[in-house]
């Protein structure tokens, strides 16, 4: 059994490996049916874990039934969709019918999951196939790993999907310790939660995962709002969250020129990691827009300072503010100095977080994490114990944001 997460994304690619050298398909194309091949595999695992606990508490003398397992927060799999099902076909059957057949039953046992789950099985090999389900369900998932499982395998396989391209990685996962740290200082304990740059959607599992360690339901505590871009990556946001039995509204645009969800002074809760210095914004196509209207619009060719923007809006009289952001941005002059004054005389930020470079899988720069607290304003916060998981799985708590600095290896700016 794989003793942590990192040996389990080996073994997996390991598994899937194959079809670089056996496919005369790009990465690019055969890099979305391969995760939702592990979706499937992971929410199996969840599934038949869910199962043994059903029977065991006497579920079983009147059937269990699939709101048993929506009782749980467990993704409902038919018979047809179960990753055994598929392994024990018949030789000669067409196994990527069989596979897209599997992600339409999903889809309509989980409205949630609508039109969201790949279908393209049909282009990939039937021995390549029928390799990929044998390997992946020889790797063994264990009961203690937690987190945003799904989330970091994904973004395990876009770093190696887009190595394999000679491609830059993706800017879609932000590690779990960050994820955990940004939490656990705004705490999201009840409210709406909002992330315009939400990628596979960690922010929010993590968010759930505050929820329960507190005894509460996350369904019943915290709305999810997010916004992408790329429509593949709506989906496998949408995959994230139901494979951790969440629901929430997520949709797909460009959050430069589209505010999607209304944002402005609308969230108890904003989370991102948005990506760092992106230039050719159309400024044009922005003038007007209320998220900008407070500190002005940042005169250099860098979107920094509009995300910024964006998140601050986005909170409500009281809304707190946890995001991602390049370290040049804490230092920026001109237009965008006089912002971050502004921003500073406002009395709503609440701390600064200097993070070290290597937190990502794809990328070596340092961070910042800053925290924004509208509600500090008026009212003074009370002391909290901050948790935070390191990368060697080693949960270690603080009492203070220093305290929690000294075990990140972070540096406190203010």
């Amino acid at each position: 059994m794989p003793a942590n997460t990192t040996d389990l994304e080996k073994r997996l690619w390991e598994a899937a490996d194959g079809l670089r050298a056996n496919s005369k398909l790009k990465s690019s194309e055969y890099s979305i049916p391969v995760l939702g091949l592990i979706f499937l595999r992971y929410a199996d695992w969840k599934f038949t874990h869910a199962e043994e606990e059903l029977k065991n508490t006497g579920s079983r003398r009147r059937g269990i039934t699939k709101t048993d397992y929506q009782a749980k927060g467990i993704l409902y799999l038919p018979e047809a969709a179960r990753f055994s099902t598929l392994l024990n076909l018949p030789e000669g059957i067409d196994i990527g019918k069989a596979i897209n057949d599997a992600m339409r039953a999903i889809e309509t046992e989980n409205e949630e999951l609508q039109d969201v789950l790949p279908k393209t099985y049909n282009r990939l090999d039937n021995d390549l196939l029928v390799d990929l389900l044998k390997n992946f369900s020889k790797v063994e998932l264990a009961t203690d790993l937690s987190g945003d499982l799904f989330g970091r395998i994904y973004e395990y396989f876009l770093g190696k999907f887009a190595m394999s391209e000679g491609q830059k990685g993706g800017e879609f996962f932000t590690p779990t310790s960050v994820v955990k740290l940004i939490v656990e200082v705004i705490e999201p304990y009840h409210g709406r939660i909002y992330d315009p740059a939400c990628g596979s959607g960690g922010m929010f599992v993590q968010s759930a995962s505050f929820v329960e360690r507190h005894k509460k339901n996350p369904n019943n505590e915290i709305s999810i709002y997010g916004q992408e871009k790329v429509a593949e990556t709506v989906r496998l946001c949408r995959m994230n969250l139901a494979v951790n039995g969440l629901s929430g509204d997520i949709r797909q645009g460009n959050t430069y020129y589209e505010d999607i969800h209304q944002a402005v002074d609308k969230f108890d809760f904003v989370m991102a990691n948005p990506p760092f210095n992106v230039d050719k914004v159309d400024k044009e196509n922005i003038k007007g827009d209320l998220r900008v209207k407070e500190f002005g619009m940042p005169k250099p060719d860098n979107a920094n300072y509009l995300w910024i923007h964006f998140f601050y809006s986005a909170l409500n009289e009281t809304g707190r503010a946890g995001f991602v952001m390049a370290n040049s941005a804490s230092d920026a002059r001109g237009t965008e100095l006089e912002i971050r004054q502004k921003l500073i005389q406002s009395h709503v930020v609440d701390v600064m977080i200097a993070v070290g470079s290597n937190f990502f899988y794809t990328v070596t720069l340092p961070c910042t994490l800053w925290f924004l607290d509208k509600g500090k304003v008026s009212t003074i916060r009370r002391d909290k114990v901050l948790v935070v998981m390191h990368s060697n799985a080693k949960i270690r708590k603080c009492r203070s944001t220093q305290e929690l600095c000294t075990v990140l290896n972070a540096t406190l700016i203010i």
